[in-house]
């Protein structure tokens, strides 16, 4: 069973799998295999690039889903979005904090092109 969600807002397309369907683990974003031990401690509150986009590869990959994901960081559904977002539209430097404004410039002055 699986069920597609359209998020308006950001354009971001999401299937959710079954959980029966997981794999063990996945390729994170350095390139290091990425299990569910080896993903931040469900207590982070220090959000650095790496473990932001560890959580956006562990749902891209089906480690977790989504609402897995914002219950057990205490994420809302938006911030993941714009995490998920940053990362298809910049990269990684997309999820640094004190790039985000230049960023989105960055992609708007894209889209009126």
């Amino acid at each position: 069973m699986s069920t597609s969600v359209r998020l308006r807002s950001s354009g971001v397309f999401i299937m959710l799998e079954d959980q029966k369907s997981r794999p063990a683990q996945v390729i994170g974003p350095l390139g290091e295999a990425l299990t569910p031990e080896a993903l931040p401690p469900a207590e982070t509150t220090r959000w650095v690039v790496r473990r932001k986009a560890q959580v956006v590869s562990a749902v891209a990959g089906g480690l977790l889903t989504i609402e897995e994901a914002c219950a057990r960081y205490g994420l809302s559904l938006e911030e993941f979005v714009e995490w998920q977002r940053a990362v298809h539209l910049s990269g990684l430097p997309g999820l640094r904090v004190t790039q985000t404004q230049h960023y989105r410039a960055v992609f708007e002055r894209r889209q009126r092109y």
